[in-house]
């Protein structure tokens, strides 16, 4: 059974997954919006404003809002990503009018008092530093950057100091009230929920605000391609390798997905195998589909040491070209049942089934069953796998970053030079 969609008046729409047999519920505000609607100058802006909420909203400040979910046996989170803000709010049975007062008051009454901002500023500074001084998470950073480059996607979610420093009480509630208008905004509930009760309690406390949405469409990605080389005295060194894959809407979605599964998702899969099994070239190797509504990125990461990385990079590019042009029957069919057991597993979360309907309902205006989930990754065939290989390599870019000792720095070259003639950067 998969959760049923509604529409309040005002444009809000309401997913409701009830299972009445379990004793806790997940409530997820999601938005579609985040950095991608941001320009230069904002950047950072909506990963602000989703801290700034919390230190007030309605007539609870920070420590009464927290107190107010946590006597009820429940917990709160949020997350601020490309192209999605969600609140989510996790309690027992009859929990769900307090989590949608408080979600409510989140969204469209926060507080977004000047000293608070002030400080907030301070945390998030030490985010971004923690980040940069993280090398397995800066890595990532250096890479985007090089793949979509000085776009909302090439950016950081988190913003920098300069940019998140212009930000003023009225001018955040400004972009609070575009980022999380009505028209944008899924309320999806899941667990010991009563329909009706859903019904009622969604009208009203997120059935009135006023619509005051961002107009347009973020900036098409457009993949560009490039490396980036940062050397730092570490024991280990960081890799990061990207192909353009396709968006969430793409017919080959599926295909893509699968095809990064059998390239490095698991410990059977070729990556796994011949990088880190029969070459000893890394200790930890994966790769992953990264989706966006309209591009994506085939992803490869692996900690290598600083004189094994560059040849790992370019075993990894054979085997890209090899899973393109030679994926086998049986890898197809692992690849299909690790894709589907994850797909699975997750629905068996309420906050994880509240989060998949919100997400399809963003971008389809519906929600799939879990039938048709797995009969849409059944229907990949081989055929699939080779044509989305054709399409990852016949872009003719690539990207990459390597971060660690001065012996890696030539990884990223090493894959892009070691990738199909025409596939390299440019």
């Amino acid at each position: 059974m998969s959760a049923r969609l509604h529409r309040l008046a005002n444009g809000v729409r309401l997913a409701v997954d009830p299972q009445p047999e379990l004793e806790t519920l997940s409530l997820s505000v999601v938005v579609r919006g985040g950095s991608r609607w941001e320009d230069a100058d904002r950047s950072g802006w909506s990963h602000l404003l989703e801290h700034m909420v919390f230190k007030g909203a309605g007539a609870r400040d920070a420590r009464q809002l927290a107190e107010a979910v946590e006597d009820a046996g429940g917990s709160i989170n949020a997350a601020t990503g490309h192209e999605r803000t969600s609140f989510q709010v996790r309690t027992l049975k009859n929990g769900l009018p307090l989590a949608a007062e408080i979600t409510s008051d989140l969204v469209f009454r926060p507080t977004l008092e000047a000293g608070e901002l002030e400080r907030e500023k301070g945390v998030i500074a030490q985010e971004i530093a923690e980040a940069t001084d993280t090398p397995d998470d800066h890595v990532f950073e250096l890479a985007q950057a090089r793949a979509w480059g000085d776009v909302p996607l090439g950016r950081p979610i988190l913003g920098t100091t300069g940019s998140i420093g212009t930000a003023q009480p009225d001018s955040l509630d400004e972009w609070r009230a575009r980022l999380y208008a009505p028209e944008r905004m899924v309320v999806s509930m899941a667990g010991a929920v009563d329909e009706d009760e859903a019904l009622r309690v969604a009208e009203a406390w997120f059935g009135h605000a006023a619509t005051s949405g961002m107009k347009g469409e973020p900036e098409l990605a457009a993949f560009a391609g490039g490396a980036a080389t940062e050397s730092r005295r570490l024991e280990q060194a960081h890799l990061v390798l990207l192909l353009p894959g396709v968006g969430v809407r793409d017919p080959d979605y599926f295909a893509f997905r699968l095809f990064a599964e059998a390239l490095g998702g698991g410990m059977s899969s070729r990556l796994f195998q011949r990088v880190r099994e029969q070459r000893g070239l890394a200790y930890s190797i994966d790769s992953y589909a990264e989706t966006y509504e309209d591009g994506g990125l085939l992803g490869v990461y692996a900690g290598t040491g600083g004189k094994s990385a560059a040849e790992a990079a370019r075993v990894t590019a054979g085997q890209i070209a090899e899973l393109a042009e030679h994926p086998g029957e049986a890898e197809l069919r692992r690849a299909k049942t690790l894709l589907k057991s994850g797909l699975f597993m997750a629905r068996e979360s309420t906050l994880a089934r509240a989060e998949q309907a919100a997400g399809q309902i963003l971008l389809f205006n519906r929600v799939f069953t879990a039938h048709e989930l797995s009969e849409a990754i059944e229907a990949v065939t081989l055929d699939d796998l080779r044509r989305v290989g054709a399409r990852v390599l016949g872009v003719g870019r690539s990207a990459g970053a390597v971060l660690g000792p001065k012996a890696a720095a030539g990884a990223v070259e090493a894959f892009q030079a070691a990738l199909p003639q025409g596939s390299a950067a440019r």
